[in-house]
């Protein structure tokens, strides 16, 4: 049980900073994204799939599933706008995405 609360503190955690950068590029003109964030999405990828594996049988996969794609696609424009420009609209799509995915963990079912 405190390896699984370690890993969801890791989890929380890198969610968090990777939110706290989202806002404050937010109200900038020339939105780009830092380096770092491709590894910030990577250690969600990573520790949300260690969550499921240390939780296996009694995972809701109508949770784990939409939350799982959604943090892929975070992944995948953070790694092609790592150090670049962000258009305007794939910046909301982004950020979007990973207020969805938050939501979707944090519903009570």
């Amino acid at each position: 049980m405190i390896l699984f609360n370690i890993v969801l503190a890791l989890h929380f955690i890198a969610f968090l900073i990777f939110i706290i950068q989202l806002a404050i590029l937010f109200p900038q003109e020339n939105k780009m994204l830092h380096k770092r964030n491709i590894l910030i999405g990577v250690t969600i990828l990573i520790t949300g799939i260690l969550l499921v594996v240390l939780k296996y049988p009694h995972i809701n996969l109508y949770k784990i599933i939409p939350k799982s794609f959604l943090f892929l696609g975070v992944s995948i424009f953070c790694g092609i706008y790592s150090g670049k420009n962000v258009p305007t609209k794939v910046f909301y799509l982004l950020f979007g995405m990973a207020i969805l995915a938050g939501l979707i963990g944090i519903i009570k079912t």
